[in-house]
C-alpha cells in the first residue's frame, strides 16, 4: 500500500476512535489523594450468565504516557466493555508533562486526533511519563481495587479479573502483572503473581528497547526511563520483555498496519516470552492500525472483547 494511503488510513482510524463523546462513569473512586488517582468504575449494562457478579476487566489507557491523553479517551471503550456484560474500572495515573498534582490545578484536556504520536511546534515531543509516580500508581491502583470494587461496583468480581491495556497502557498492564518478577528491591515487587484471569494487551509497548530503537512515540519509551546511563539501569524495573514468564495467561493483540507501534514491538515480547519458556497469545489483525483496537464501531474491537471473554469467564 503507498504510504500516502497508508498514512490517511491511519488518521481515519484515529478520527474514528477520537470521535466518539465520552461515556460518564456509574461512579469514580480514589485510590490516593492527587487528581489523577481515580478509577471510573462501570457496572455491567447486561447480564451475562447465571447471574451474580461478573468478571471484571481493569482498563489502562494509552496515550505514551504523556498529560495529554487522560482517560476520557477511553471511556467509549469502558461502556463498550461494559455494554458486553463485564464490569469495568478505567485507570487513571500520573503521566509526563502537566499533569496536575494538586487538587486545586485543574484536569488536563484530552489530546485531540493525530497527537498520539506527534511532537510540539519545537520539534520534540512532550515529556513521557514520570519516574517513579507513573509506576506508583499503577501499582497503587491495582492494589486497591479489590477493595474499591467491593465497596463501590458490588456487580464486579475482582476474583476474575482481566488486565487490559492500551499501547502505553498495554506496557502498564505487562508491567502490572510481572511485579513478583521485579527486582527485590524494587518498591512496587509483590511477593507473588497478582491474582488475574489473564492479561489482554493492545498494541502494546511491549518491549521497551525496540520501542527505544524505533523510536516509538517520538522517544517516549526514552522519556519515561531517563536518558543515557538511566535507560538502561531502569529497564530491569520497567520493561516487561525482561519480566519473563509472568504465569499469567497473556494475549497481544495487534494491527498489522500500526504506524504508531510497529508489531515489531509486540513480536519482540513474544519471543522474549517464548525464550523464557512461556507461550503468549498474539493475535495480529490484518489491514488494522492502532485506533481500531478501541473503538466501539470498529470490528477490531469486537475481537478484544472475545479475547477479553475467553479469559474472563
Amino acid at each position: 500500500m503507498p504510504d500516502d494511503v497508508a498514512a490517511a488510513r491511519a488518521a481515519a482510524e484515529e478520527r474514528s476512535a477520537f470521535s466518539h463523546p465520552p461515556v460518564d462513569p456509574d461512579a469514580t473512586a480514589s485510590y490516593g489523594d492527587l487528581p489523577d488517582q481515580v478509577v471510573d468504575l462501570y457496572a455491567p449494562r447486561v447480564q451475562v450468565g447465571p447471574g451474580g457478579p461478573v468478571p471484571l476487566v481493569v482498563v489502562l489507557h494509552g496515550g505514551a504516557w504523556r498529560a495529554a491523553h487522560d482517560r476520557r479517551h477511553v471511556t467509549p471503550f469502558a461502556d463498550f466493555l461494559a455494554r458486553r456484560g463485564f464490569a469495568v474500572a478505567s485507570v487513571e495515573y500520573r503521566r509526563g508533562g502537566d499533569t496536575p498534582d494538586t487538587p486545586d490545578t485543574p484536569d488536563t484536556p484530552e489530546g485531540t486526533a493525530g497527537a498520539v504520536g506527534a511532537v510540539g511546534a519545537a520539534g520534540t515531543a512532550p515529556a513521557a511519563g514520570r519516574w517513579p509516580d507513573t509506576f506508583d500508581d499503577v501499582a497503587a491502583a491495582l492494589d486497591a481495587l479489590p477493595a474499591l470494587v467491593r465497596e463501590v461496583l458490588p456487580q464486579g468480581d475482582a476474583r476474575r479479573t482481566v488486565l487490559v491495556g492500551h499501547s502505553a497502557g498495554g506496557h502498564l498492564a505487562l508491567w502490572a502483572a510481572a511485579r513478583h518478577l521485579l527486582p527485590a528491591d524494587a518498591p512496587w515487587r509483590t511477593d507473588r503473581p497478582a491474582p488475574l484471569r489473564g492479561v489482554v494487551a493492545l498494541a502494546p509497548i511491549a518491549d521497551l528497547a525496540v520501542a527505544d530503537k524505533l523510536d516509538v512515540c517520538g522517544g517516549a519509551a526514552r522519556q519515561l526511563l531517563g536518558a543515557d546511563d538511566l535507560f538502561e539501569q531502569r529497564r530491569p524495573y520497567a520493561d516487561p520483555a525482561l519480566l519473563l514468564p509472568t504465569g499469567i495467561a497473556t494475549t497481544l493483540v495487534q494491527g498489522r498496519a500500526d504506524r504508531v507501534v510497529p508489531q515489531a514491538v509486540a513480536e519482540a515480547y513474544a519471543d522474549a516470552a517464548a525464550k523464557a519458556g512461556e507461550v503468549v497469545g498474539l493475535t495480529l489483525l490484518e489491514d488494522v492500525g492502532h485506533f481500531p483496537l478501541i473503538d466501539p464501531v470498529a470490528d477490531a474491537c469486537a475481537v478484544v472483547a472475545e479475547e477479553i471473554a475467553q479469559l474472563a469467564w
